[in-house]
């Protein structure tokens, strides 16, 4: 399995007038992404300061990772949709030192 930087981007239906958390469908998307952490797809993710959204995934190549995203209720009502996925090689890696290797 490979490492990928993903952004994320604004729908059509994003409503810039309200938060994250008070847009349509919060609690289905927290829910899918929740399970997609406990999965271990999503290593980790959220809002940077410009309020970008950024992840560290786990998938075999950027074709799974598009597919699998693509199941997020956020993305099939249109509030959000893949942005760049770029290969990451993550040379320093709690999980790795963590389990002993």
């Amino acid at each position: 399995m490979a490492n990928f930087a993903v952004t994320m981007e604004d729908g059509p239906r994003w409503n810039p007038a309200r938060g994250i958390r008070d847009q349509d469908g919060w609690s289905a998307h927290a829910d899918f992404m929740d399970a997609l952490v406990d999965d271990g797809f999503v290593i980790i993710g959220g809002p940077l300061g410009s309020g970008q959204r950024l992840m560290a995934v786990e998938a075999a190549d950027e074709q799974a990772v598009r597919n699998r995203l693509a199941a997020d209720p956020w993305a099939l009502a249109g509030m959000l949709r893949v942005g760049s996925v770029q290969p990451w090689s993550l040379w320093l890696d709690y999980r790795k030192t963590r389990a002993g290797g």
